[in-house]
């Protein structure tokens, strides 16, 4: 009976062997299915030179052989991060499938044209990155669908027309939507309520009312799509009137033009004029007559503009001994436009007929302080004298409103730079213009530290904003040490420092507070994104800068949170990182954990710039002393021992 049994087990233990010695996935792997891939790109050559199985794998553990590949902790391909290398040809999703552990994709920032690749072939991928390409034509309703995994979609700035494929609405898991800077057309789908870290529609073409359950989020997020409306931008006009407002403008244009003629000869008879523009009405950049025109606005009704003249003996109190002075007349006939309005008040622009522009701040928060007290640290604001720090030139006091007075900045605010709207390709602040910016803000800060240590906060209010940039993008901080002088519901509401993690944990803020800021403000120049926690009023639950970046550090790979428009960062990505670490560091939420800002100071000096004055300090000193720019020391600082 023996040999019978082992006749009956040979097939099996054949067709067991075969099986062993048959290679898995038909044989295909990682490596070969990257260099199949790889052939059907072109301009590949040169950037992925490194590709070459027979020198070495693609991963070596979780490091990585070849360029632009991600390695899991398996020795597995993860990601392809193939961004920034002129790459053309066809994104083959067919090959791609054979990574079976594949999650992470970006092509951004190449030349790739078409229409959209099949990704819904791919899955399980978390993140798709497109962004900065020429595809174009519709997106096909279905090309998400399944893709239950996806987290981010970015496609942003390339010629996709047609409607928003409603396939991305059933990705539960999707928290950030990039499609600005498109040709997308309709409505926008009526995507479920939920905490988006990043959602930007803007500059499509896109129509109708926004769906309620984004009405919480940022305008910026629509801008540029002219039919737009609802919240968060403007209510939805009511089709029907749209004959009647045609007929009432063809009537307005004809009163205005018999109004402009009746206007002419009364302004004959007239010497000066008085204008009265409401707070409410007034935009960015507008240009008014004069100084007083804009002023009288805010005054009490009835005020006339003599009485706001007369003020408080009608003076103007300089602290500054090193400008020409002059005096409140002057000022009401300067020629005036308003920069803008913040949270303690508008912001004109003032052209004296002999003399610089000044920019004109007026505060209507600010009677938490006698005249005395006022004058005495207004007084002191002006003795400081750092290369840094934005000069307060004269102040102007009464009850019920204060102005402060300094010098205008030609480059405006760093926020509008890092946010305000490019023309796509347009570069934006270049690596180098960067470090010099933050390098600067953090001397003036340090300064800040060692003039009032008394202070909790001694700058109190440090954004982007808050950041002037000068002819040569030297960074000045405004509104410093005004916490003292701000009534606090309003510091509370309004104020930067009190944005901070401390006041949900401690209900105070502390030392540190301003350190925490500063992390803020360089994860923002690093990122490009505006700090969303700034736009909540009061202790809210939103995903704050530090938390995004901290899960993008932690999910996916580091380079990915540096801004797209960032140029000159050859050869720098490690001074990068290590500012990134730095701004991590200082936004740390556990005020135990976050660093000193001494510590900060010294880890930023130590950064590298091509610069000639590189590694150099600036010291804080007082009006009417010598400062010099030299390597920074023990003493210096001293003052935060």
């Amino acid at each position: 009976m023996a040999p019978p049994r082992q006749l009956h087990w040979a097939p099996f233990m054949l067709l067991m062997l075969l099986l062993v010695a048959a290679p898995s996935g038909g044989g295909a792997t990682d490596a070969d299915v990257l260099l199949k891939f790889k052939s059907s790109l072109s301009n590949a050559d040169a950037p992925l030179n490194n590709w070459n199985a027979s020198i070495r794998p693609p991963c070596n553990g979780s490091f990585s052989n070849w360029a632009g590949i991600i390695c899991d902790d398996g020795g597995n391909v993860f990601g392809l991060r193939l961004e920034n290398m002129s790459l053309a040809g066809i994104i083959d999703v067919d090959t791609l499938v054979g990574l079976r552990t594949l999650r992470s994709l970006s092509f951004m920032n190449n030349s790739f044209e078409g229409p959209m690749p099949k990704v819904n072939e791919l899955g399980a991928i978390r993140v798709l990155y497109l962004s900065l390409n020429r595809f174009s034509g519709e997106i096909l309703d279905d090309a998400f669908q399944g893709m239950n995994s996806l987290r981010k979609v970015h496609l942003a700035r390339n010629q996709f027309t047609g409607k928003i494929p409603s396939s991305l609405v059933a990705l539960t898991r999707l928290m950030e939507l990039s499609l600005e800077g498109n040709q997308f057309e309709g409505n926008i789908p009526d995507f479920p309520q939920r905490k988006w870290t990043l959602f930007n529609l803007a500059n499509n073409h896109l129509d109708g009312r926004i769906p309620t359950t984004l009405s919480n989020l940022n305008s910026s997020s629509f801008l540029g799509n002219k039919d737009l409306c609802g919240k968060p931008l403007g209510p939805c006009k009511n089709s029907k009137m749209k004959g009647y407002i045609v007929i009432i403008a063809i009537l307005v244009v004809a009163v205005a033009a018999l109004g402009a003629i009746g206007a002419c000869l009364f302004i004959r008879g007239r010497r000066t004029q008085t204008y009265e523009y409401g707070m409410a009405g007034e935009k960015e950049g507008r240009p008014h007559k004069n100084f007083a025109a804009n002023t009288v606005a805010g005054q009490k009704k009835g005020q006339s503009t003599d009485e706001y003249r007369k003020g408080e003996n009608g003076k103007l109190y300089f602290v500054r001994n090193d400008r020409d002075t002059f005096d409140l007349q002057d000022l009401l006939r300067a020629g005036a436009e308003v920069l803008g309005s913040g949270s303690f008040g508008s912001s004109y622009k003032a052209v004296l007929l002999s003399g610089p522009a000044v920019v004109v701040k007026r505060f209507r928060q600010m009677n938490n302080m006698g005249k005395e007290q006022f004058y005495d640290h207004m007084t002191r604001l002006g003795r400081l004298s750092h290369p840094n720090l934005l000069p307060l030139v004269a102040f102007y006091f009464t009850k019920e409103e204060k102005l402060l007075i300094s010098d205008f900045a030609e480059n405006g605010s760093l926020a509008s730079h890092l946010h305000a709207n490019r023309t796509p390709g347009q570069p934006g602040l270049d690596w180098p213009t960067r470090l010099k910016i933050i390098k600067g803000v953090a001397r003036g800060l340090a300064c800040l530290y060692r003039e009032f240590p008394g202070l909790t906060l001694p700058h109190g209010h440090l954004k982007s904003s808050n950041v002037l940039l000068d002819h040569t993008f030297r960074p000045l901080l405004s509104e410093y040490a005004l916490v003292p002088a701000v009534n606090k519901e309003h510091a509370q509401q309004y104020m930067a420092a009190y944005k901070s993690p401390e006041l949900a944990q401690l209900d105070r803020t502390t030392k540190k507070t301003d350190v925490w800021c500063l992390g803020i403000l360089i994860l923002e120049l690093l990122t490009g994104r505006f700090p969303a926690n700034y736009l909540r009023h009061g202790r809210g639950e939103n995903e704050d800068l530090a938390t995004w970046v901290n899960s993008v550090v932690r999910e996916e790979w580091t380079g990915e949170v540096f801004d797209i428009d960032m140029k000159g960062i050859k050869d720098s990505e490690e001074e990068m990182l290590k500012l990134l670490k730095i701004g991590m560091c200082c936004c740390e939420c556990n005020v135990g954990r976050r660093w000193e800002l001494r510590e900060a100071l010294e880890k930023i000096e130590e950064l590298k710039e091509r610069d000639p004055e590189e590694g150099y300090y600036s010291s804080c000193a007082s009006e009417g002393d010598i400062y010099s720019s030299r390597a920074m020391t023990e003493e210096d600082f001293s003052f935060l021992s």
